[in-house]
């Protein structure tokens, strides 16, 4: 096996290389990051075989547009409804093909989603920190941010034709428009008409978004009191309220401590989804106990793992066709 090498021709902002995060690390200040829709990543790896939380390419509204300058590899591309070409040809935007010498692959935003993901039959060359080359984009840790002129090498690259073809995009894939939250950990901390607003408006996604988080348009949440909480930890999915009301959902690059109070957390199935919505997009926020949080999450992830047991039989089917 020889190794694959493209030329990054064209790199929005915010394109990364990303894995399946560095958890645990939390306590000693230091994000999580990895991917934003988590689901659609594993997806993207599943497809070729790797494993779900090998070393991939986060494309972001910017788009990306690469140069395989020698050898030849398999790909795939799994996340929100992209443009996906290589050269003249258009393909799906979940799919699995192969690019080879002097051909081009662009990604560009489609019809829906904010974030596409590039998985390669081979390890994708990439810096580590802390164990992990999932990019921590404030500080350009780990795999790092890609920049027109960089050069991605694939190691060990394969071609693994047999397993070309659509991947299923599974109906959570999708934008999600309402969103499950349990309250808290700082309801408490707000007026019941605040709490009414929070469930019963519409807010919008604004363009003030990107891993850290996304800032929301609609009814003001104003807490009750001075902001005299102390710092504690805080989750991915934390709506957080600020001073004058404005809620911030936190997401993967969220900061470890903070101290502004919490109204709300979005249930972790919905995460991706959420996360799928563009800047002016609208969501509506549905508050469950956390006794049903907790039975969705058993729920969903059995649901889960079928899908993704079908997903690599069908792939392994199709290699030994």
């Amino acid at each position: 096996m020889a190794d694959a090498t493209f030329l990054v021709r064209r790199a929005g902002p915010l394109v990364t290389v990303q894995d399946g995060g560095r958890p645990g690390l939390m306590r000693f200040g230091v994000p999580a990051s990895g991917p934003m829709d988590r689901g659609s990543f594993a997806i993207a790896n599943i497809a070729l075989g790797n494993p779900e939380a090998a070393p991939a390419i986060e494309v972001s509204m910017g788009g990306l547009a690469l140069e395989c300058l020698e050898g030849a590899v398999t790909f795939a591309v799994a996340g929100g409804g992209f443009r996906m070409a290589v050269d003249e040809t258009a393909h799906g935007a979940w799919t699995v093909a192969t690019i080879g010498a002097g051909s081009r692959l662009v990604v560009e935003p489609g019809h829906w989603g904010s974030w596409t993901y590039i998985a390669f039959a081979g390890r994708l060359r990439s810096r580590r920190w802390l164990g992990s080359a999932s990019t921590y984009a404030p500080a350009a840790l780990g795999g790092g941010i890609l920049a027109a002129g960089q050069e991605l090498v694939i190691e060990e690259a394969e071609r693994r034709e047999a397993r070309h073809g659509a991947i299923t995009c599974p109906v959570g894939a999708r934008p999600r428009q309402s969103v499950r939250v349990v309250l808290g950990p700082q309801d408490h901390r707000f007026p019941r008409e605040s709490i009414d607003a929070l469930l019963s408006g519409t807010f919008s996604l604004t363009s003030a978004y990107d891993r850290m988080g996304v800032r929301l348009a609609g009814p003001p949440l104003h807490p009750s009191g001075a902001l005299d909480l102390p710092s504690e930890a805080i989750s991915r999915g934390s709506i957080q309220v600020s001073g004058d009301g404005i809620a911030t959902v936190l997401l993967a690059d969220h900061q470890t401590t903070g101290g502004y109070p919490k109204i709300a957390t979005i249930v972790a199935e919905d995460l991706d989804g959420f996360v799928q919505l563009r800047s002016r997009g609208p969501v509506a926020f549905k508050a469950i106990t956390p006794e049903a949080a907790i039975d969705s999450a058993r729920t969903r992830h059995l649901a889960w793992e079928r899908f993704l047991a079908r997903l690599r039989a069908r792939t392994a089917s199709r290699s030994r066709a």
